[in-house]
């Protein structure tokens, strides 16, 4: 099966081509023929497609696929599984016509080390409470708010077409269609080519760990199945089994496969995305999502293999990210030693343990040594392998049982001293710590409670809390090196050099190349005690100047704005270090210092 699928116009019609194996008869009704189910069949071609050239038929036009079974028409009838617009998700397809005008663009892709993810949800990031859902075009009204932030990299979670209005995303009905109530395909190129325009990269989320369950047209498509199971787009085996339902792809079928990595390869060539985030890659590669080889599933994790491998041939500057959360090394090994190609993984070492860490009430109970292994961790001693977060849609989701890290560390007063206190604590890490970091939406001004798909962003929260935005904007910019001051944080080396449990004091040496303004020292204090003068080794003798305090009052009026002046090294062994300073640091705060010379 190499020809084209889908409905394709051209100057004088549209081709309509369909993988249905087990049908004894196939036909394409539309605006174009009065709807008859009679008057354009579809011939049968020798890899199990049909195929019709249909004179008349073009862009704009609704269609869906009239499917006979043992000579028994199916209802209803079927929507394109391929279609590239569709007007709801039970409603028609579309015949999409790709031409669009890009403009001129001279965006480039971020290196690995100067991403900054921001995860967004269309739907929530721009909408009004009560009303419906957000849209692609409300995303690119805020998009000068990403741009001031500094972020270099949006995530969207996933805009394939869903069942309603409202949704995560992650139970995607048609795959190949973007969400209609976003706004569609076109709207779609507009946000990409809008963010691009402001120097911004642009990340999809895919699912094909599942697909539906709700509304789904693959469902039993020809006709065909086995033991009550979903048919040729699915195992129909107990592989179907999924924590989202029996709809687990069929990895094994070179149709399916075909099916997924022209999905994932069409969102990067058709609307130009910068990279891609495959949602729980854990339950593609294994039926229980888990690390029992005997539950393996090969055909998923080759079809990974060639998805990645197929990026990186034809569009090697762009990302892919898996979301396993099994701290598998294995993910991001090239597919050439067995791994599955992925360029980073979503670290769980991390968020967990610095989430727990942060969330706990009494000081007695962080246990700095856990924080150590958060920060260090890192897959294939590269450490831009990993995606590093506090924050995210699953770890704020209110369908998870989960919170907003702030609304965590004091539920019921997310805009406490202490949620603001130790969530910038977090903030900070995030910046600091070896990886790419990932903001989700709000989450810099401030968002309280839990997420959810019909929970709109309160944007007056951005001008209440706007040192808590400013906190963030001087963070991306420390990690982004815009300074000049910081090279180190977007370097490879990382000691974690001073660890103090009783004390709840941490700090670590971040560096490129080493020296005046690469060598980063980052000092956090996880209780709420302060110092007028604690002592810590770093790398260098001169001076060491405090280029980012989160104890600032600028940053809020209730900081305490505890003096923590720069301070001059002095020779003395100390944490492994060949010099010594000497630091005021206030409760509940993190520091970072370099050097001028």
């Amino acid at each position: 099966m190499s020809a084209v699928l889908g409905a394709i116009p051209h100057a004088g019609g549209t081709e309509f081509r369909v993988w249905a194996p087990n049908a004894s008869a196939v036909a394409v009704a539309g605006s174009f023929n009065a709807w008859s189910a009679t008057t354009d069949r579809l011939a049968r071609e020798t890899d199990g497609c049909w195929s019709a050239d249909v004179a008349g038929a073009k862009a704009g036009d609704h269609y869906k696929y009239v499917i006979e079974y043992d000579g028994v028409e199916l209802q209803p009838w079927r929507s394109d599984p391929w279609a590239r617009s569709m007007t709801s998700s039970v409603g028609d397809s579309v015949v999409y016509g790709p031409e669009f005008d890009w403009g001129l663009s001279t965006f480039q892709m971020p290196a690995w080390d100067e991403l900054v993810i921001y995860e967004l949800h269309i739907g929530t990031y721009h909408d009004e409470p009560r009303g419906g859902p957000g849209s692609l075009a409300d995303v690119v009204d805020r998009l000068d708010h990403l741009g001031e932030l500094g972020v270099t990299a949006i995530e969207l979670l996933p805009p394939a077409e869903f069942p309603g209005g409202f949704s995560w995303g992650y139970n995607p009905s048609s795959p190949f269609a973007v969400e209609s109530d976003y706004g569609g395909p076109d709207s779609l190129k507009l946000l990409v080519a809008a963010a691009h325009g402001r120097g911004i990269a642009v990340l999809c989320d895919v699912v094909y760990n599942h697909l539906g369950p709700g509304d789904l047209g693959l469902w039993r498509f020809d006709g065909w199945y086995e033991r009550d199971k979903g048919g040729i787009y699915f195992y129909n085996d107990e592989r179907d089994l999924t924590p989202w339902g029996h709809n687990r792809p069929d990895y094994g079928r070179p149709e399916v496969r075909r099916y997924l990595r022209e999905n994932a390869l069409g969102w990067l060539k058709d609307f130009r995305f910068d990279g891609l985030r495959f949602d729980a890659t854990n339950y593609i590669r294994n039926i229980d999502g888990g690390s029992n080889p005997a539950a393996d599933i090969p055909d998923g994790w080759r079809l990974l293999q060639n998805i990645n491998d197929e990026i990186n041939s034809d569009q090697p500057w762009k990302i892919s990210i898996a979301e396993d959360m099994q701290n598998n090394p294995w993910l991001t090994k090239d597919t050439g030693a067995g791994g599955a190609g992925f360029d980073a993984q979503w670290d769980s070492t991390f968020v967990h343990s610095i989430r727990y860490a942060l969330t706990r009430v009494s000081d007695d109970e962080r246990d700095i040594r856990m924080l150590a292994m958060a920060i260090a961790n890192r897959y294939n001693d590269d450490a831009f392998e990993r995606v590093v977060f506090t924050d995210s849609h699953d770890e704020s989701g209110r369908l998870n049982g989960n919170q907003r890290l702030p609304e965590a560390i004091d539920p019921g007063h997310a805009d406490s001293w202490f949620a603001k206190k130790r969530s910038t604590v977090g903030a900070t890490l995030v910046f600091t710590s070896p990886g790419i970091p990932l903001i989700f939406q709000g989450q810099e001004f401030l968002e309280d409670g839990s997420w959810h798909d019909d929970d709109p962003l309160d944007w007056t929260k951005r001008d209440r809390y706007a040192g808590i935005l400013q906190l963030y904007r001087d963070l991306i910019r420390l990690r982004r090196n815009s300074g000049y001051t910081t090279r180190g944080l977007r370097g490879q080396g990382l000691t974690v050099h001073h660890l103090n449990n009783t004390d709840k004091v941490i700090a670590f040496h971040r560096y490129a190349d080493g020296g005046p303004r690469d060598s980063v020292v980052v000092l956090a204090n996880l209780a709420n005690r302060s110092y007028p003068s604690y002592s810590i080794g770093v790398p260098r003798a001169g001076e060491w100047k405090v280029r980012f305090n989160s104890d600032w009052n600028g940053y809020d009026p209730a900081f305490s704005n505890y003096y923590s002046g720069d301070a001059t090294a002095r020779p003395g062994a100390m944490d492994g270090m060949a010099y010594v300073i000497d630091i005021g640091v206030g409760p509940y705060t993190a520091l970072v210092l370099s050097q001028d010379t």
